[in-house]
C-alpha cells in the first residue's frame, strides 16, 4: 500500500506531541489538569518555528499574545471555568481573522497566528501568500493547498494546529480542505454574522478530524457544553438517504477525480454510512457561474434576468432534492490541485458555489488520493439548518475511510 504522509511526518513510533493531537483531545486535557495551555501554545509556536519556513503557511505569528492567552485560559480553568476547547491552538484566517473569532476565545481557543491568503492583485483565489513567500500544499511542494483559505488549510494538514479558521464565499473552506487532505465545514449562510453584502460568504472551520469540526459548530452555535475526545454527535437512526452526483449536471469533473468520490461513495454505502437512493434521471443543476458572477463581479456583466432565473431554478430544485433525501453527495473539487503557476481556465469552484448561492451548509471529507498523489475530497450538502446530521455522517464516513491525515507532523 503507498505510503499516505504529508511531506511533513513523525519519526516512526513516536508518540504526537500535545499540539498536534485533535482539538477535543488537547481540551479533555487541559481541563483535567494534565497539560497546562501554556504548554500547549509553546509546543505549537515551536512546532510553527520549525516548519512554518518550508510550508508559508502564517501570514503573522502572535508568540506573546498567544502565551498571555494561554495563561489566561490557565487562570480561567484554575477558577472553576468549563471550558471546551481550552487551551486549544487555533490559526485564524488573515490578519482580521480575530473580529470573527470571538465565541472561539470565550470557548478557551489559543489564537497563535494569521494564516495566508491570497496576495492582492491576483486574478486567482486558489494559493496563499505567507511570511516566507508562496504557501505550499503539505502532500506536495509544487502545488498549491487551494485558496482562499491558503494558510488554515496548509496549517492544519501539517500538523501546526489542529483547527484553523476559514469563510467560505464560493468553496474557499471546502477546496483547500480537499486539497490538503484534511476536513472543511462551510455553515450554512446567513445562520452566523458576516461582513459580505452579498450574502454568499459563510464561516467555516478546517480541522483534521470531524470531532474537532463538531466541537466548532458548537461552539459557534452556542453549545458550550465541553466536549470528550469521544463526542456524542447526534446519529440518524437509519442510514440517512443520499444522492451521488459526479458532476451535478453541468461541471465537467476530471474523471480521476470522480473515480475517487466515487469509490469512496461506494465504500459508504456498503458499511451502511448512507444510503443510495436511485433516480430516473441525473440530478442537475443550472451552471451558477453568471449568478455567482452577477452578485460579486457586476463587471463580469451577465445578464440581471438570467442570473436570477439560475438562482430560482436551482433553489426550487435543490428544495425539491432535500424534500426526498438528506444529503447530496459530489467530489469537493473538480480538478486536483495545481501547480504554483496557477489554475488555468477552470473554476476550482464548479462544484462548491451553487451552495453558497443557496446557502446550504456542506462539508468536504477526504475520500481518497489522487493518482499524482494529492487529496481528493468528498463533499455532503445537507438541507439550511443541519449542521448537526451533517456531521454525524460525516463522522460514520470518518470511520470508515480513516483520517487520511496523520496527526502528526514534524519534518519536512
Amino acid at each position: 500500500m503507498p505510503d499516505r504522509s504529508p511531506t511533513t511526518s513523525e519519526e516512526p513510533g513516536s508518540q504526537p506531541p500535545i499540539s498536534a493531537r485533535s482539538a477535543v483531545s488537547i481540551a479533555s486535557a487541559v481541563r483535567a489538569g494534565t497539560v497546562r495551555a501554556v504548554d500547549v501554545t509553546t509546543d505549537a509556536l515551536d512546532r510553527i518555528e520549525r516548519l512554518d519556513r518550508a510550508l508559508s503557511a502564517f501570514a503573522e505569528v502572535w508568540d506573546e499574545r498567544a502565551l498571555e492567552c494561554a495563561r489566561e485560559v490557565d487562570a480561567r480553568i484554575d477558577a472553576g471555568e468549563h471550558l471546551p476547547l481550552a487551551g486549544v491552538p487555533i490559526g485564524v484566517k488573515g490578519r482580521h481573522g480575530l473580529r470573527t473569532a470571538g465565541p472561539l476565545l470565550a470557548a478557551g481557543c489559543v489564537p497563535v497566528g494569521a494564516t495566508s491568503v491570497p496576495g492582492p492583485g491576483t486574478p486567482w483565489q486558489t494559493w496563499g501568500a505567507g511570511r516566507y513567500g508562496r504557501t505550499v500544499n503539505p502532500w506536495r511542494r509544487d502545488r498549491t493547498p487551494g485558496g482562499s483559505s491558503a494558510g488554515s488549510a496548509a496549517a492544519v494538514g501539517a500538523g501546526l494546529v489542529p483547527l484553523a479558521t476559514g469563510n467560505d464565499g464560493a468553496g474557499s473552506v471546502r477546496i483547500p480542505a480537499a486539497w490538503c487532505g484534511v476536513v472543511g465545514l462551510k455553515v450554512t449562510n446567513g445562520r452566523f454574522p458576516t461582513t459580505d453584502p452579498t450574502g454568499l460568504m459563510a464561516p467555516g472551520v478546517l480541522t483534521r478530524r470531524v470531532a474537532d469540526a463538531a466541537a466548532y459548530w458548537g461552539v459557534m452555535a452556542g453549545d458550550t457544553r465541553p466536549r470528550t475526545p469521544e463526542p456524542a454527535i447526534p446519529r440518524e437512526p437509519a442510514a440517512p438517504t443520499a444522492l451521488w452526483s459526479p458532476d451535478l449536471g453541468f461541471a465537467s469533473p476530471d474523471p480521476e477525480v470522480v473515480a475517487v468520490a466515487h469509490a469512496a461513495t461506494v465504500r459508504l454505502a456498503e458499511a451502511g454510512v448512507v444510503r443510495l437512493v436511485d433516480t430516473e434521471h441525473p440530478f442537475r443543476l443550472e451552471d451558477p457561474a453568471p449568478a455567482w458572477l452577477a452578485l460579486r463581479s457586476p463587471e463580469a456583466d451577465p445578464s440581471p434576468t438570467a442570473a436570477v432565473h439560475i438562482r430560482a431554478v436551482n433553489d426550487r430544485r435543490l428544495a425539491a432534492l432535500f424534500d426526498r433525501t438528506r444529503l447530496l453527495l459530489t467530489p469537493t473539487a473538480p480538478t486536483p490541485p495545481h501547480g504554483h503557476e496557477g489554475p488555468g481556465d477552470r473554476y476550482s469552484t464548479a462544484l462548491t458555489w451553487a451552495f453558497n448561492l443557496s446557502g446550504h451548509p456542506a462539508i468536504s471529507i477526504p475520500a481518497g488520493f489522487g493518482p499524482d498523489g494529492c487529496p481528493v475530497g468528498l463533499h455532503l450538502v445537507a438541507a439550511h439548518g443541519r449542521e448537526a446530521s451533517l456531521l454525524a455522517v460525516a463522522e460514520a464516513a470518518e470511520s470508515v475511510l480513516g483520517p487520511w491525515t496523520p496527526a502528526t507532523c514534524t519534518r519536512i
